[in-house]
């Protein structure tokens, strides 16, 4: 049996995160080959999972209950398909230095036994809660997976420590406590495991994010008049499948009328000659995500939108200058315009204007950044965070509006960025 995962042969070095840093980070493609080093998917399962137990040994709790599919993912390497991210279908348990165990929806179970081979085959069990409430707690089965959990942490030693539960419905919570079990924000320690991406997901994020550059190269060459904004989507979506994408999350696609203020969605809107437009792109490579801005004009541009352009880019040029090792994040936001600047009430009605926020298994991991948080609570940047940076500058004609996003990698003397389409002045689709 594969060693990635048993609970005793984790050693020290696998929590090693094995940069390589060099002149460019590599996207470097799909495929494991035998001429490149490249993926090193063992190693990632064994620094994800050495990640977890360290987290959980600088918390007060002695297990980790799990219900958030990331977090399932982030220490069993399993996924059953993107449809389960709503459903609370599956759960996770890892007790101390015992090897996890997880609860699959049905058949599911028995595949991972069979093709999972990290993982302990009597530890792939089949189980099922509530399923978001259609299955209702009077059927008895959280009450019946309480009291199994209950004995399996008793059984770890671990009887007497809280039990760290990311989220779960809340007759789920209800059952953990009637079985005695002392439940914590197990949030907060696997978000702190999953802060620092090793050599191998660096390099996912990457392969990701240069998915979406040829993208933008084709949204570049679509945006005219007589495409609609769901045009744009559908365009995306299909290239993204094509190009190895597991889940495109969400597109947003916002231009003309529609960009101040920004409503983060799409419609069915025509492009028109002159428009300002900007898309966000989410989506993940082998479940490492992507959130990347680009704004463009169509055919023309006028003063007031390039002046906004060149204030958003201004912005973000600045934030990225502050990253490197031992920064903290409100000297980051310091550099970002007010809320009351850009004509909002406070900075609540700004928040995600002026951003930066994690990328890894889910759309925001640590930090998060942004003056309505990091102000007051500051977060230092360290080596190997990657992160998302975006900033919003609507223009003066009142409707117009200029995005931008860039995802940068934390370097031992700075950072890199990673999303490479051009952005560096205001690109002008199918110029008159």
């Amino acid at each position: 049996m594969s060693r990635a995962l048993m609970p005793n042969l984790l050693t020290p070095q696998d929590l090693e995160p094995n940069w390589e840093w060099r002149e460019r980070l590599p996207a470097s493609g799909h495929m494991s080959v035998d001429f490149e080093r490249r993926i090193d998917h063992d190693r990632l399962r064994r620094y994800r999972l050495a990640r977890t137990r360290q987290s959980l040994k600088n918390s007060q709790a002695g297990s980790l209950l799990l219900f958030d599919v990331n977090n399932i993912r982030y220490v069993t390497a399993t996924k059953i398909g993107e449809w389960e991210r709503d459903k609370m279908c599956r759960f996770c348990l890892l007790t101390g230095d015992d090897s996890p165990y997880v609860w699959d929806f049905g058949s599911a179970a028995v595949h991972h036994k069979r093709h999972s081979d990290w993982l302990e085959p009597d530890h792939c069990l089949a189980g099922v809660v509530g399923m978001r409430g259609t299955i209702p707690p009077d059927f008895g089965l959280m009450r019946k997976y309480a009291k199994m959990i209950a004995q399996m942490i008793k059984d770890a030693g671990m009887a007497n420590m809280p039990v760290g539960v990311d989220y779960a419905e809340t007759a789920m919570f209800h059952a953990l406590l009637e079985e005695g079990i002392n439940v914590v924000d197990g949030q907060q320690i696997m978000l702190a495991a999953r802060e620092i991406k090793n050599w191998d997901e660096i390099q996912l994020l990457t392969q990701a994010a240069s998915m979406v550059d040829g993208v933008y190269h084709m949204i570049y060459e679509e945006l005219k008049p007589g495409i609609r904004e769901n045009d744009i989507v559908a365009l995306s979506n299909k290239m993204l499948y094509e190009m190895g994408s597991d889940d495109v999350e969400a597109i947003n696609a916002i231009s003309g009328e529609r960009c101040n203020p920004h409503p983060h969605n799409f419609t069915d809107r025509y492009f028109r000659p002159g428009d300002q437009a900007f898309f966000d792109i989410l989506q993940s490579y082998q479940g490492y995500r992507t959130c990347y801005y680009r704004t463009f004009n169509i055919g023309r541009a006028t003063p007031a939108q390039n002046d906004a352009y060149v204030k958003a880019r201004e912005w973000i040029d600045a934030s990225i200058s502050m990253i490197k090792p031992g920064v903290t994040t409100d000297k980051v936001a310091e550099v970002w315009p007010t809320a009351e600047s850009l004509g909002f009430p406070n900075e609540d009605a700004a928040f995600g204007l002026q951003f930066g926020h994690g990328l890894g298994l889910a759309l925001h991991e640590r930090p998060i950044i942004s003056r309505a948080i990091s102000l007051d609570h500051p977060m230092e940047i360290q080596t190997g965070m990657v992160f998302a940076l975006e900033t919003y500058c609507p223009a003066t004609d009142g409707y117009s509006a200029a995005r931008i996003e860039e995802e940068v990698v934390v370097t031992e003397t700075g950072c890199e960025v990673i999303s490479l389409f051009p952005a560096e002045d205001l690109p002008i689709a199918n110029r008159y």
